[in-house]
């Protein structure tokens, strides 16, 4: 079994599948895609992506509230968050995390939103989904000071080895999606040669980041099988070798989805 430990089934493009959620997972089924993790990026999908896990008994959910998705007059609302958390199909917490490229003028907010989640994540004993871009040395200064006991993600993970070996050195897992296979990103290709095997998620972030050979069409969850693929031979491994890895990774990640 492969699992898509990353994806937003409430987003994808249906165009091929007949305008069918349940054509395009019966597609990534058929191609070996045995579990599928729905995350949420705000309040209004919360209950879209619990829907979902609760329609199919192969899909998981998060909640949680993107960086990018803050609101500029409200802050994440821990009371709201642990609500939203208490339900039986939510196995983590987040998408959260900072990302300074598009929006640095909110970076106090994203902080204080990802100290909200990492709280809740204390509470909950969750594991929390971090969004991470140009905001190295903060997201790991969050991560030390949060010092949770459980493990999380660094999901579709694009920064360097040092970040890599910090959040690996914290319990961190990470996670990696299409960009390993294009044509620039050797430098995340190296990333993906040194992660511990029992470190390291595959993912699909669908619908973007379609990897080769789909690159520039819209992503959907049957790809994780081009990236697991691509991460194999990068790593020198067999196929079945990187299912089994990161079959057995997501479930020790995500107790909750184990069965």
């Amino acid at each position: 079994m492969l699992i898509d430990s990353h994806c937003h089934l409430d987003r994808l493009d249906l165009a091929a599948h007949d305008g069918s959620l349940d054509n395009a997972l019966d597609a990534a089924r058929a191609r070996g895609v045995g579990k599928f993790l729905c995350i949420g990026v705000d309040a209004a999908n919360a209950p879209v992506v619990k829907q979902l896990a609760e329609r199919y008994p192969d899909v998981w959910c998060s909640v949680g509230i993107h960086p990018l998705d803050l609101s500029r007059n409200q802050a994440t609302d821990l009371a709201w968050l642990l609500q939203a958390l208490d339900h039986p199909r939510v196995v983590a917490i987040g998408e959260t995390g900072l990302d300074y490229h598009y929006q640095p003028d909110m970076a106090e907010a994203q902080q204080e939103s990802f100290r909200c989640h990492l709280q809740a994540a204390r509470q909950t004993g969750k594991p929390v989904i971090i969004h991470t871009r140009e905001a190295r040395a903060d997201t790991l200064q969050l991560l030390r000071e949060a010092d949770l006991p459980q493990a999380g993600v660094l999901h579709c993970f694009t920064e360097d080895w040092d970040m890599a070996r910090a959040a690996l050195d914290m319990g961190y897992y990470i996670s990696l999606s299409g960009i390993v296979t294009f044509r620039n990103a050797e430098a995340l290709r190296e990333v993906a040669r040194r992660v511990p095997a029992d470190r390291l998620l595959v993912e699909t972030d669908s619908p973007y980041l379609a990897p080769v050979p789909h690159r520039g069409k819209p992503n959907e969850p049957q790809f994780v099988r081009e990236v697991a693929a691509a991460l194999a031979e990068v790593r020198g491994e067999s196929e079945q070798t990187l299912w089994e890895n990161t079959t057995a990774n997501f479930h020790r990640l995500f107790p909750l989805a184990a069965n």
